[in-house]
């Protein structure tokens, strides 16, 4: 009977270094397929919006309630998703979130009224709650510092892709099948990931069975010392921390202007004239643009935290990408031309999405082992702002019956939110190292 063999250290037998193996680069690839079907389901409903709200007799503010349903449940839940993911292990937690979003997706084919979709949105967005913070939580322990930016970006690049191709992939779907046998092909989806991540996936590099000690030793170069997982939350720290103050202003602005994209983008679109082809083109441009911007910022965000340090990696990029955000967006809401205003707002949208890597990439410069804490209180901070985006671009529009006005108020909100940057210092830890 064969026996187990233990993982070999080193070359030493042969007298040469056994190259390191590249597992986590795989832990990376289950992770942006994650991000991919987690937009595949959120940004599924604004393309179908139009064939709910004539079935369900929905009014547009009744929608944007329905949208907000999600934010409001996921932003709640966020914390102590993230909490529970720095306790346990993201093993089991991300594969609970997975497997119970894909289960609220095909639910969504079942509301027959008002009520029931808000009440089934609610309860996908508390399902859903936590899976930003906990692949935070699977980088921290399975990149190295110098690398954890570029993670953050390509797993953003996945989310985004996922997003940006479902407007294409609804629009064909919905000529040939109802709009609720497209939530519950969708969410079929996410079964076949959560039992492969729970099947293959380890808390910890050193439980993989694939992994050698080259790459063991690459993960935990420059890895500063951190409390053990199972140690209090230091909260007053961490809500006294001003770096983790700036962080959450600037995440609100940023997810309020993202929301729009998923949201009520399609309708602002409709409204400009554009043809269907045109539109659902154009519906996935933030998106689709948004995959370079979100590689390119983790590669720029590492490349010149190494150079100048994380002061300069992480702020100078995350500022200067937002900026660049809300000027695009105030000109598309300057512009008089259609076509010019909505390839605006898609730049605006990927030049928001340039600092994902830098953002997120500083939640694991400053949390140590309460990585999904930190990212989560960010990040429940962007999903206040999520919720607040459909509800208040609706009655602004109302207000003033033009999309002028909304484009304008996100424009200003993203110039806001890039000075938050000033007042983040990634190396502001929250927790004493032992």
């Amino acid at each position: 009977m064969p026996t187990l063999q233990p993982r070999p250290p080193t070359g030493i037998a042969s007298g040469e270094a056994v190259p390191p193996t590249r597992v986590r680069h795989r832990v990376l690839a289950l992770a942006v397929c994650m991000a991919a079907i987690t937009y595949l389901d959120r940004v599924c409903i604004s393309i179908t919006a139009p064939q709910m709200m004539s079935d369900l007799s929905l009014s547009p503010l009744q929608m944007s309630l329905v949208f907000s349903a999600f934010t409001t449940a996921y932003g709640i839940f966020e914390i102590p998703t993230g909490w529970w993911g720095d306790r346990i292990g993201t093993r089991r937690v991300l594969t609970r979130i997975v497997a119970w979003w894909s289960t609220f997706t095909i639910a969504t084919a079942a509301a027959t009224s008002y009520a029931s979709l808000l009440i089934i949105r609610f309860l996908f967005g508390m399902g859903e709650a936590g899976a930003w913070p906990n692949a935070a939580r699977t980088f921290s322990r399975w990149f190295p510092l110098t690398e954890r930016g570029t993670a953050q970006g390509i797993f953003f690049m996945g989310a985004h892709l996922g997003g940006g191709l479902t407007p294409l992939l609804v629009t064909a779907l919905l000529a040939h099948v109802h709009w609720r046998a497209v939530f519950v092909i969708f969410g079929l989806v996410g079964f076949v990931w959560a039992w492969a991540w729970y099947r293959w996936f380890r808390d910890d590099p050193s439980e993989h069975h694939a992994i050698n000690e080259a790459e063991l030793e690459h993960i935990r170069r420059n890895r500063l010392e951190e409390s053990a997982a199972g140690d209090p939350v230091p909260w007053k720290r961490l809500l006294k921390s001003r770096s983790v103050i700036a962080l959450c202003l600037m995440y609100f602005t940023q997810t309020y202007g993202f929301y729009f994209y998923i949201t009520w983008f399609p309708t602002y679109l409709k409204n400009q004239g554009f043809t269907a082809t045109v539109l659902s083109l154009l519906s996935g441009l933030p998106l689709i643009l948004s995959v370079l911007a979100d590689l390119l910022g983790g590669v720029t965000t590492d490349a010149i935290s190494k150079r100048w340090g994380l002061r300069v990696g992480r702020c100078g990029v995350g500022g200067a990408a937002l900026a660049l955000a809300g000027l695009a967006i105030l000109g598309s809401a300057a512009c008089p031309y259609p076509l010019v205003s909505a390839l605006l707002i898609s730049v605006a949208g990927a030049s928001a999405n340039f600092l994902l890597g830098a953002s997120w990439g500083v939640c694991l410069d400053i949390a140590g082992s309460h990585a999904g804490v930190v990212s989560g209180c960010m990040n429940t901070a962007g999903q206040v702002g999520g919720t607040l985006s459909p509800v208040v671009v609706a009655l602004v529009f109302s207000r003033f019956g033009t999309w002028t006005a909304p484009l304008y108020l996100t424009g200003i909100l993203y110039l806001l939110g890039s000075t938050c940057w000033w007042f983040v210092h990634p190396n502001d830890r929250i927790e004493v190292t032992r």
